[in-house]
């Protein structure tokens, strides 16, 4: 007889948790004792309900799957079995195949499911890690995080807003996007327009880092795009940009260095 386990589900989305609910409890021997929304929410359940077994999502608006993870290793008491679950492709994720971290792909597999639930009762049914473990488990969740982070699915194409339509454009022929008026304002060589994206924060996700540069708490351009270097004062620097207006952009002092040091100057 399988070894019966408590199940925590935690993702933002409302259908998502009710999808991977239900799989949970046609897999059986599962009881889903909470849900939760963020990870907030997680943090306060995981305390109170002391699951065996969390799936948590690892795009969350404010704590991150990663995050929630990482605070539930650092508590005193024995961290649950975790399980990552995400919509990043089969070769982002090839890490995940750790002794104590487990993944599932959006949307989930009936049949990957019952293996990651057959993990975790192998684990638990083991000698449970205590706060002992918890440094090694800090330290491949550390290696999964700067994995990711690099190999996150960048978005090739970006909606840009013109007028009353959307324009798709291809993310590299983006030369800058800054922050006016609580909108983002997205220019390339044919387009300007805004950006459905909340923060530039969130737009910078969806980028690829090596290309895309918060130069500015306003600003993220396209070093690629970069026409001019013009020196300011207190040896700082203002880009001159490759678009038709050649737009000028401030470069904040702590991203001095970086351009220094990346540009050589």
């Amino acid at each position: 007889m399988s070894l019966s386990l408590k199940v925590m589900v935690v993702d933002d989305e409302q259908h998502a948790r009710d999808e991977l609910r239900y799989q949970l409890e046609q897999a059986g021997d599962v009881e889903v004792v909470a849900q939760a929304g963020n990870g907030i929410e997680a943090l306060a359940a995981v305390e109170r309900f002391d699951p065996d077994l969390v799936f948590l999502d690892i795009q969350m608006p404010g704590l991150s799957g990663f995050e929630v993870a990482r605070r539930l290793l650092d508590q005193d008491a024995a961290p649950p079995a975790l399980v990552f679950v995400t919509a990043f492709d089969q070769h982002a994720i090839e890490a995940f195949e750790v002794n104590a971290v487990d993944y599932l792909l959006k949307p989930v597999d009936a049949a990957r499911l019952e293996q990651a639930l057959a993990r975790a009762r192998r684990r638990l049914s083991s000698e449970r890690p205590g706060p002992a473990a918890a440094a090694p488990l800090n330290d491949q969740l550390e290696r999964i995080v700067k994995m990711m982070a690099n190999r996150q699915v960048r978005r090739d194409q970006v909606a840009v807003k013109v007028g009353e339509k959307f324009v798709l454009v291809q993310a590299d022929d983006i030369i800058y996007a800054s922050l006016a008026d609580e909108s983002i304002n997205i220019v390339t060589g044919q387009v300007t327009g805004t950006s459905n994206y909340r923060t530039l924060d969130d737009l910078q996700a969806r980028l690829d880092p090596e290309v895309f540069w918060r130069v500015h708490r306003s600003h993220l351009v396209n070093i690629n795009k970069i026409k001019e270097i013009v020196p300011w004062f207190s040896r700082n620097y203002i880009l001159r940009m490759k678009d038709a207006k050649a737009t000028e952009i401030p470069v904040s002092r702590s991203q001095t260095k970086r351009l220094r040091e990346y540009l050589k100057l």
